[in-house]
């Protein structure tokens, strides 16, 4: 069977958050036991198990927004479930309003919005993850809103000429998967609130 190259950057992103969740859940499972033994105990362990905490957070995340989508669909328990754990560890909380599942590659869509929205904020906020009549609204909220105009114009114009880092790549990967779903983006930007729907 043929690989689509434009999957490729999708599959790499599944192959790594698969590989590093088991090493990281098994470090979990060790602080838990160094904890049950009493031996060590501490401001050292707390900081070492909220980080190991943060990062499996941070990996369940990236694996939805970075990993191979698909229609299957995602639960809302599992969404939720993600969301929670990575609004221990950061300055956005998480908010996921559908009450039913959706399919991976809205739910991909989704969190792709949410990453570019947190790249606006940051003070910190709330990140809204809303669905209506199969349109979805993702709505960031807070008391400073920094936007790059010339960043933003790349989700609703693939010809923008602007150059894409690392930290930015939910830019580029955000019109790719709405493309291919048939979907288009638009922004709503104000004083302390943008919102994208797509």
């Amino acid at each position: 069977m043929a690989v689509d190259n434009e999957d490729l950057p999708a599959l790499i992103g599944s192959r790594i958050c698969h590989d590093l969740i088991s090493p990281i859940g098994a470090i979990n499972n060790g602080l838990e036991l160094l904890g049950m033994s009493g031996e060590v105990s501490g401001p050292e362990m707390e900081l070492i198990s909220d980080s190991v905490t943060n990062a499996n957070a941070r990996i369940r995340f990236f694996r939805v927004a970075f990993g191979a989508a698909g229609d299957q669909q995602m639960g809302r328990a599992e969404v939720v479930s993600v969301l929670d754990d990575i609004n221990k560890g950061g300055r956005l909380a998480f908010q996921w309003a559908p009450l039913d599942g959706a399919s991976r590659s809205e739910v991909r869509m989704a969190f792709l919005a949410a990453l570019c929205l947190e790249s606006a904020l940051p003070y910190g906020g709330t990140v809204a993850i809303l669905c209506a009549d199969g349109q979805w609204t993702v709505i960031g909220e807070g008391r400073k809103v920094n936007m790059d105009e010339a960043l933003w114009a790349r989700l609703t114009d693939k010809t923008a000429d602007v150059e894409i880092t690392p930290a930015q790549v939910q830019f580029a990967l955000l019109p790719q998967a709405a493309e291919q779903a048939g979907r288009t983006i638009t922004v709503d930007p104000m004083l302390e609130k943008i919102s994208i729907h797509f």
